[in-house]
């Protein structure tokens, strides 16, 4: 007999828990990021499988680091992440609680009357003593009652009911985390997003008056060579026109750079106007972000850290543990239970010996019949597992889609940020010849005004060439799931 305690704690110790276990699914992945690609060879991007995981883009923009702290600390969303991530953590503590005893105390002190009529009557209409009427009116005599003592039960987890809880509950908490930096993520990713097309719309105003002044000395060129009789009048409205045109351009740039300011004050969870002062334009360009040469990581590694995905995954665990949940509920569940108190009618005796009261032994709860419901939860859960899995597989294959997209992306930018650097030398070259040519009295001044308003055009595509590749690289942050460097 002494071993059937041993027996007892052993079985508990080795008790199965029921249900599926989790397996971590599969990131199909190719072996380079070239061997996935859509669209025209000339967007493949090659020799990204080198090196290790590491961030892709690296912003050099004091501002730019002092904003995204900022909004990492402050933004709403990343906020409200917190705060879920925060709940999940209580959510698991709430489910542990239910792996060890739980203890209760209890005290009371209350004055009470019986009924005269009442069921406690019929045993003494059974004995039928003499004195019937006199023990009644004694028994319902008020009396006070003084009540203390506590109670234990725990569940035995025979089934692994619990521990599926907690497993279901450590899921959820990974999901929570994975969203969170996810929402990190983009959070950092659009205040550099927005932060560059507000540098980069400042940078055009900037081109734009120059090219302005540029076009205004031609309009005036042209006015003085038709005063002199070497222009027509076609030639002076056609200055004009180009000077106008220009000027037409600058309130779209304002626009563009007051949108941005406001999405990059919301973004911080600041009102309209907070962050005028800090936001001023500074003269400086907006340039790519310095990358190390895209390596990004083996493209399996490089997904499987993507927050999405990790979070997907999360998903799928916890509706697998889910499952194991209620299958156990398809079992008896076991409670031992402990209960020791005291009880007196007389305050002068609660204290004593004799008024102790106790009891202890388990308890015992069989499903026999509820309609189907048990089963019916079964299926539910299975049913929802292999919709995770579903969103599972569906995630995976979204991610490599954005990435193929972000990399031809960049791949096309940084084509076209090529052409716009021969061009720019071109005009440079020719802009030289035409002031070599001024100076020596060969030509006026019109040629270099044209050759000069050619290269300022050339260099506002430049600027939002700039941009737009550090955008694209912003991308691949986001397709990658790799967080900007400091």
């Amino acid at each position: 007999m002494k071993s059937l305690p041993m027996s007892l704690i052993s079985l508990l110790l080795t008790a199965c828990a029921v249900g599926p276990d989790f397996h971590e699914p599969e990131v199909q992945a190719p072996a380079s990021y070239a061997d996935w690609h859509g669209g025209a060879p000339a967007l493949r991007e090659t020799g990204l499988a080198t090196g290790t995981a590491q961030s892709f883009a690296r912003f050099d923009d004091p501002v730019l680091h002092d904003l995204q702290r900022q909004a990492l600390a402050a933004n709403f969303d990343v906020r409200s992440a917190t705060l879920r991530f925060a709940q999940s953590r209580m959510a698991r503590n709430v489910a542990a609680s239910g792996q060890g005893p739980q203890l209760t105390t209890h005290a009371g002190a209350n004055r009470q009357r019986q009924s005269e009529s009442g069921a406690a009557t019929r045993m003494v209409d059974a004995i039928a003593p003499p004195n019937r009427d006199a023990l009644i009116e004694k028994l319902s005599d008020p009396f006070s009652l003084y009540q203390a003592g506590f109670d234990a039960s725990w569940e035995l987890d025979l089934w692994g009911r619990v521990r599926r809880n907690v497993e279901a509950a450590d899921a959820g908490m990974a999901e929570a985390s994975s969203v969170l930096r996810d929402v990190q993520l983009a959070v950092q990713l659009e205040v550099a997003r927005n932060y560059y097309e507000m540098r980069s719309a400042q940078q055009q105003q900037k081109l734009l008056l120059q090219e302005m002044d540029a076009a205004n000395e031609m309009a005036a060129l042209a006015s003085a060579r038709q005063r002199g009789g070497l222009a027509s009048s076609l030639e002076v409205e056609q200055q004009q026109s180009a000077l106008a045109e220009l000027q037409g351009r600058l309130p779209a740039q304002l626009e563009f750079e007051a949108a941005a300011i406001n999405r990059l004050t919301m973004l911080l969870a600041q009102p309209p106007g907070a962050l005028q002062p800090r936001l001023a334009a500074d003269g400086s360009a907006p340039s790519a972000a310095r990358g190390p040469d895209l390596a990004l990581g083996i493209p399996g590694e490089v997904m499987r850290h993507r927050p999405d995905i990790q979070a997907a995954e999360a998903r799928l665990q916890a509706a697998t543990a889910r499952i194991g949940v209620a299958v156990a509920d398809l079992y008896p569940r076991i409670t031992l239970g402990l209960s020791l108190g005291l009880e007196s009618v007389d305050a002068a005796k609660f204290g004593d010996w004799g008024s102790r009261q106790w009891s202890v032994g388990p308890s015992l709860q069989l499903p026999i019949f509820d309609n189907g419901r048990r089963r019916a939860t079964v299926e539910l859960r299975e049913l929802e597992q292999q919709e995770a899995a579903i969103h599972f597989q569906k995630t995976v294959v979204k991610a490599w889609h954005e990435m193929d997209d972000a990399l031809s992306a960049y791949a096309a930018e940084r084509q076209r940020h090529d052409s716009l650097l021969a061009r720019a030398t071109s005009a440079r070259t020719t802009l030289e010849l035409a002031t070599a040519r001024a100076r020596r009295g060969m030509s006026d001044q019109l040629p270099v005004l044209q050759a000069q308003r050619a290269l300022l055009a050339i260099q506002r595509e430049q600027a939002a060439g700039d941009t737009a590749l550090a955008l694209r690289q912003i991308g691949i942050c986001k397709a990658s799931g790799l967080a900007p460097q400091d």
